[in-house]
């Protein structure tokens, strides 16, 4: 068994059940049969597969398939159940839970020594409707059939497309629909609608003039300070920010990248123990975007904070388990970000934010950050801090 500072064994099994199957609830099982081989974990996510959300924009590129993992596999490789659901709670239900030391829901009554809520935060989209693709969308479909589907309509020769988000999940997909379009020689014009004055406006401002030029490379429309107001009769619905003027825009179709809605978040200590009625739950921890501690730490909806609160809350249920329950507070801060411009460009930071690094360089850096991920999947720890 691994050494875990601080932690002194109290009972021989534990039982730990997991809602949420993405990065922070992978990277806790992970940890967490790491440190203790033989405990028992339930993994409760709707989805069939867990996925790689940071390579979900390489579907232009390569199968579905490369970013699914099914839980299937998890079971087998770290021994844990899978049950294919989305339990409901709010406050009072995951009071009534850390009372009874049972999650309860549909025909399901699973009792735990912990409970970790790590079921993300969900999309700030407009909702599905004829002409508009979202997030979700390239989840169930690959992007490259996505695309082909819309292209392959009579409506969408020569037909605009409209990408929606100036924030790095919206960059990371215009870049990869621009190439798709020149690879398969589909002469669509692309157009990027940001409500903000410059791209990648959380990042510094070389991000943007970096990407701003890109995209003038590869004959991007840009339209900053613009609202989206919605899609029909192949047109695009604007509103100025500013000015509120309002105008329509010939395109066929539509997609959004919006964010993910911020006011749903649990509050956490600095432990990553779940605070309700301002009195932290000793037995059940909350880690990823559903989550927002209080501490010095990154509480950003990104992968690598998910990653690093689930690690967390994972070493502190151990802690809380044995004998000394001595807890480690949440410090982690952002140690470096990339985006991705397609195929073999990206800008990025590292270390500290005014460190820019851009294209091949930057593109390595986020490669080998992305395979630190996967030797995690297979239960091989590679994270210093």
């Amino acid at each position: 068994m691994a050494f875990l500072p601080f932690y002194i064994s109290g009972r021989k099994q534990l039982k730990v059940v997991i809602i949420g199957g993405g990065y922070a609830g992978i990277a806790a099982l992970t940890s967490l049969v790491r440190y203790m081989p033989d405990i028992e974990i339930t993994l409760v996510d709707p989805r069939r597969h867990h996925i790689k959300i940071t390579h979900l924009h390489e579907t232009f590129r390569y199968p579905l398939s490369d970013v699914l993992v099914p839980f299937s596999v998890l079971e087998q490789r770290f021994g844990c159940q899978h049950i294919c659901a989305a339990p409901a709670f709010d406050e009072a239900t995951l009071q009534q839970w850390h009372d009874s030391k049972c999650v309860i829901f549909d025909d399901h009554a699973i009792p735990f020594d912990y409970l970790l809520i790590a079921s993300g935060a969900p999309g700030a989209g407009a909702g599905h409707a004829e002409g508009i693709l979202e997030l979700n969308d390239f989840t169930r479909t690959a992007g490259s059939e996505l695309l082909s589907g819309y292209l392959a309509g009579e409506d969408a020769v020569n037909a605009p497309i409209s990408i929606i988000g100036g924030g790095a999940t919206g960059i990371q997909y215009l870049f990869e629909i621009a190439h798709f379009l020149r690879r398969h020689k589909f002469e669509n014009k692309l157009r990027l609608i940001d409500s903000g004055e410059r791209v990648l406006k959380q990042f510094p401002d070389r991000f943007a003039s970096y990407t701003q030029a890109c995209m003038a490379d590869l004959d991007i429309d840009y339209f900053p300070g613009m609202l989206f107001r919605g899609q029909r009769d192949n047109a695009i619905m604007l509103k100025a920010k500013d000015s509120g003027d309002e105008c329509a825009l010939p395109s066929g179709l539509s997609i959004l990248f919006v964010g993910k809605k911020q006011d749903n978040q649990l509050a956490a200590s600095a432990f990553g123990q779940v605070i309700i009625n301002q009195r932290p739950l000793p037995y059940i921890f909350v880690a990823g975007d559903c989550s927002h501690y209080q501490a010095f730490g990154s509480n950003a909806m990104t992968a690598q904070s998910a990653v690093r609160k689930g690690k967390l809350v994972a070493r502190n249920i151990l802690r809380h388990s044995g004998l000394l329950k001595i807890l480690e507070p949440y410090l982690h801060h952002d140690i470096g970000y990339v985006v991705s411009l397609g195929p073999a460009d990206a800008v990025g930071w590292l270390a500290l934010e005014n460190n820019v690094v851009t294209g091949i360089a930057a593109h390595v850096i986020k490669e080998i950050v992305e395979a630190q991920y996967d030797l995690l999947l297979t239960g091989i720890d590679t994270y210093l801090i």
